[in-house]
């Protein structure tokens, strides 16, 4: 039994479906085709699938997906919650049942009818959750009002500007505008078109807030040593951690004692904590973007830079292809999908590859992070 998940596993597959405003599948035939996608690239048989992990919300269960592709005998299966915060540990459930033998063959997944399907929060039966109870009946009815409510505390305090948040904006579309695959690849963004957009909740303009797409994603998890004998060149599941830090209570963060310190510092330090690299040695970093302000805070959270100072750091083109910390190199959830950030996963993999649209010359460390404001999770992967 391995004392460590240290680079004992690695994702050999990743899949993925178009993506778009509205896709006529239902989301079970989008993740079945994602799986298979991802089986097909790392040239495994779906009868060897032996585990699976997904999200909470995912609608599509493990029974049928299993059923439908073909699945084996399934020894390990589990769900993470907290929507967006789940996408890493998805892969690290299965890193860890993989490396202690609990399964063989692991698929993470999520499949998302978002664009064409109905938002969570718009349910009246599931209106007021606990945390829900001192937050809606003021207002704040959507995602986009709580971190509109923490961008502005950090505005407040660290004099961060609208352009900060532009420079995240730009970053994600640039790349995205190199990707085919994005939504977003054809339609270029400016700094007019930016500034003079329409407030979604202030100071988050229309380009501040991720997209709502239709589309799945997929990848596979196996032992490093049966990775070497797969068809794609290994990417090395390096170090995992979840994050929910004591007092949490969602994304506005109220009992904590600091509000700006969420969960990516208490997954931060675990994760640099069981890595033989740190946030120096990073090449390319896949952060979590459904809103442009969770760039900043997680700049500072995972450690490349200083308290206050993430809006700084986006600054003289840091985020682009060639600066100091190429991010989200597939247009991420503001440009390419938004797929609660399964993107971010299978676009690492890619740089690690060598395959990306935006390829990042010698790519060997990729952070990948999951949504920050609510309790998260993180990979670190090498080449």
């Amino acid at each position: 039994m391995a004392a460590t998940l240290k680079d004992a596993t690695a994702i050999v597959g990743i899949g993925q479906t178009p993506f778009a405003r509205h896709l006529p599948e239902s989301e079970k035939e989008l993740a079945c085709r994602a799986v298979l996608a991802a089986l097909a690239d790392a040239g495994i048989a779906p009868s060897e699938v032996d585990a699976f992990a997904s999200y909470t919300m995912e609608e599509t269960d493990e029974v049928e997906v299993a059923k439908s592709i073909g699945a084996g005998d399934v020894t390990f299966f589990s769900k993470v919650g907290y929507g967006g915060g789940g996408s890493c540990a998805t892969v690290a459930h299965l890193a860890a049942a993989v490396a202690t033998g609990q399964a063989t063959v692991g698929v993470a997944w999520r499949s998302r009818k978002r664009g064409s399907g109905p938002r969570p929060w718009t349910s009246t039966a599931v209106q007021l959750p606990t945390p829900g109870q001192w937050t809606r009946p003021f207002g704040l009815l959507r995602p986009a009002d709580e971190i509109a409510m923490l961008a502005r505390r950090y505005m407040h305090e660290y004099g961060a500007t609208r352009d900060h948040l532009f420079n995240v904006a730009m970053a994600c579309r640039n790349r995205a505008n190199e990707n085919p695959a994005a939504i977003m690849y054809d339609r270029p963004l400016t700094r007019e078109m930016y500034m003079t957009s329409r407030m979604i909740s202030e100071p988050l303009c229309l380009f501040d807030n991720c997209l709502e797409t239709d589309g799945a994603l997929a990848c596979v998890i196996v032992s490093a040593e049966r990775a070497r004998d797969c068809r794609q060149r290994p990417v090395y599941v390096h170090s995992v951690a979840q994050g929910l830090p004591a007092q949490h209570h969602g994304m506005v963060n109220y009992w904590n004692d600091d509000p700006l310190t969420g969960p990516a510092w208490t997954a931060a330090r675990h994760l640099w904590k069981h890595a033989d690299f740190g946030p120096q040695d990073i090449d390319v970093a896949q952060i979590y973007d459904a809103f442009t302000p969770l760039i900043l805070l997680s700049l500072e959270g995972y450690g490349f830079c200083a308290r206050g100072e993430g809006a700084a750091y986006t600054e003289g083109g840091a985020l682009e292809t060639g600066g100091r910390l190429p991010l989200n190199t597939g247009g991420g959830g503001l440009s390419e999908a938004y797929v609660h950030g399964f993107n971010l996963i299978n676009e690492g993999v890619k740089q690690l590859r060598g395959s990306s649209t935006a390829q990042v010359p010698g790519a060997a460390t990729c952070l990948v992070t999951a949504g920050e404001g609510v309790p998260t999770s993180a990979l670190l992967l090498r080449a």
